[in-house]
């Protein structure tokens, strides 16, 4: 810090993290608990993991989680 700024911890990577393992969490209760439960997991752990990877300017994997988010709510949408 030789410019007297203060550095602030990043919190976009204990969140992309966070959205691994609810990704992880969700494909099991996906097939051994419940569908539309799953779903939401899977949805909210890749919500949380986009502001790294646009940060990092990893379009292709913004891109790729965007996609996998529309399955996901169409998967949603037919589970009501």
């Amino acid at each position: 810090m030789s410019n007297g700024s203060i550095s602030l911890p990043r919190l976009d990577v204990p969140m992309r993290i966070l959205g691994s393992i609810f990704v992880i969490a969700a494909y099991f209760v996906v097939l051994h608990v419940n569908v539309y439960l799953g779903v939401t997991m899977n949805l909210i752990g890749d919500t949380m993991s986009l502001p790294y990877f646009i940060r990092t300017k990893s379009y292709d994997v913004v891109g790729m989680l965007g996609f996998l988010m529309v399955i996901g709510l169409s998967k949603l949408a037919s589970t009501l």
